[in-house]
């Protein structure tokens, strides 16, 4: 195995590939931001993350400077970069990360008969092109991984051919892509134990798997490759990504911590830092964690029947198979309060798994007692509430003051004022509905031929003074963007989480430009 693997434990190390910033990003809508890339990027960092797939440098000169300023800063991870199977694109990608303390250049071509069709290419010029580089991105890198798109629906004798070419070429990791989240568990197995025992050179490399979650298998699938051989595990935060998304990080080490029995493997992730992350992910992609969502959901570890409230009480074990505080979740919950103060509300924020500077800590505070005013008591969720809709400062829309007048005796008028790059515009607009007449409004101070594709109405808390978060979809020209809010006003939060969507909108079309999630990558050759 390459030295990269760990050989001092007597358990089977798997490594942590986490593609969240790559894969994940590429889900319609999920936007991030330069800054909010690079946060990320630390935080996987920090949390043991073996390698981070940063980015695809090739792809916008935004991509570039992230990976480039992701390795810079990288700590301890392995920094990837994805390049297509062209010199031009391995190029960019080794000027991306050329500046890691352990760079890695990952590339690919689909080989299954579907994916040769794209760029019109015979098995041996395909071939060949795998060998060119494959071989030029190690003369680049030591680290170079390798994959066959769509592996898994690649012909058994072609799949052994271009991966033994790959490996005599120099690749120190061959992954196998479940590309359209096709395989069962059983069939991920084999096709790891058979090429393993098939492909020459196999027991030099390491082989990964990266799957999807289309059928609901990406966990399954990732685990049973890990137990036929693999040691690389491909995955994200929350299972963000593409479609149904990717196998979930946070899944797949716990899976294999909480039943080590029967998985005697070892990752070098910190579990009590997944909480954190999966928040700080949900933030900034605009993609909420469903409730009942395994590890991370809302409702992981909340018991509601009786009997399973009973045998809790009696012993915690009878109904839960891991603790709370050990993926990061705080193990009390006092609620705050409008008399507490800013020392009590940074120790609840460290509790909760943020750390944050004095400047945010004071931003974070003025509304926490506007929120306090309003409510009696501030449970953890209102605090997280608050984390996940801190505004950015350079956000081109904000909203400064709005006014709705509704009820029985005709249609819902909303008066809004925004600060438009500087400027407050006002408008008033009617409406089928105060929420229908604030969206009016707002479309007349920034007028936009952006589609309502999702309206999202939940309470963080219970009682009516709870507050409600709103999450909005937006689609204009073929690019997606989704924005989030929250406030006791369930009026004044679908305001701001449409204006949280519309400035996500302005920075995904600048960075990525019309159509950016209407279209497919092309894997033709960038001349």
């Amino acid at each position: 195995m390459t030295s990269i693997t760990d050989t001092v434990n007597p358990q089977d190390r798997v490594l942590i590939f986490d593609t969240t910033l790559r894969d994940g990003e590429q889900s319609p809508g999920a936007t991030m931001t330069h800054d909010e890339k690079l946060e990320i990027a630390e935080l996987l960092d920090d949390m043991g993350v073996d390698i981070i797939e940063a980015g695809f440098p090739i792809a916008s000169e935004g991509d570039f400077k992230a990976v480039s300023e992701i390795a810079e800063r990288s700590k301890n991870s392995v920094i990837c970069g994805l390049a297509r199977a062209n010199l031009k694109d391995i190029d960019r990608c080794a000027e991306a990360v050329r500046k890691a303390a352990k760079p890695r250049i990952h590339t690919f071509i689909g080989t299954s008969p579907l994916h040769r069709a794209i760029p019109n290419l015979t098995m041996d010029e395909m071939a060949e092109r795998i060998h060119d580089t494959v071989t030029h991105a190690r003369n680049l890198v030591d680290n170079v991984q390798w994959s066959p798109m769509d592996a898994t629906r690649t012909e058994w004798d072609y799949l052994c051919r271009v991966i033994e070419i790959a490996i005599k070429a120099g690749a120190t990791t061959i992954n196998i892509p479940d590309t359209v989240g096709y395989t069962a568990p059983r069939e991920s197995a084999d096709l790891i134990r058979r090429l393993i025992e098939t492909v020459p050179g196999a027991d030099e490399i390491v082989f990964a798997t990266h799957c999807h979650n289309d059928l609901g298998m990406a966990t399954a699938n990732s685990l049973a490759a890990v137990e036929a051989g693999a040691r690389q595990i491909e995955c994200t935060i929350n299972g963000l990504g593409e479609r149904a998304g990717n196998t979930a990080l946070e899944e797949v080490v716990m899976a294999m911590r909480v039943r080590n029995d029967i998985m005697p493997f070892q990752t070098g992730i910190d579990t009590k830092k997944i909480m954190h992350i999966s928040r700080r992910v949900a933030t900034v992609s605009g993609f909420n964690v469903q409730f009942n969502k395994a590890i991370v959901g809302k409702n992981a570890f909340a018991h509601e029947s009786g009997i399973h409230q009973d045998g809790m009480l009696k012993n915690k074990e009878t109904f839960e198979i891991m603790r709370p505080e050990d993926v990061g979740l705080a193990g009390t919950s006092l609620p705050l309060g409008k008399h507490s103060g800013r020392a009590a509300l940074r120790d609840k924020l460290t509790n909760l798994g943020y750390e944050i500077g004095d400047n945010q800590l004071k931003d974070l505070f003025v509304r926490f007692k506007e929120l306090a005013d309003r409510k009696k008591e501030v449970f953890d969720d209102d605090i997280i509430a608050l984390m996940r809709t801190s505004g950015d400062e350079d956000d081109h829309l904000k909203l400064v003051s709005m006014k709705v007048v509704c009820g029985t005796g005709g249609p819902a008028e909303s008066t809004v004022e925004m600060e438009v790059d500087g400027k407050d515009v006002t408008e008033t607009a009617e409406g089928d509905g105060p929420v229908d007449a604030t969206f009016k409004a707002i479309r007349k101070i920034h007028p936009n031929a952006a589609h309502l594709q999702l309206y999202q109405v939940h309470a963080v808390t219970e009682g009516t003074d709870a507050q409600a978060t709103v999450s909005v979809r937006l689609e204009e020209d073929g690019v997606i963007a989704t924005g989030d809010s929250a406030n006791t006003d369930t009026v004044v939060a679908s305001a701001m989480a449409y204006i949280d969507a519309l400035n996500r909108l302005i920075v995904r079309r600048d960075k990525m430009g019309e159509g950016a999630d209407s279209r497919e990558i092309s894997y033709k050759d960038v001349d």
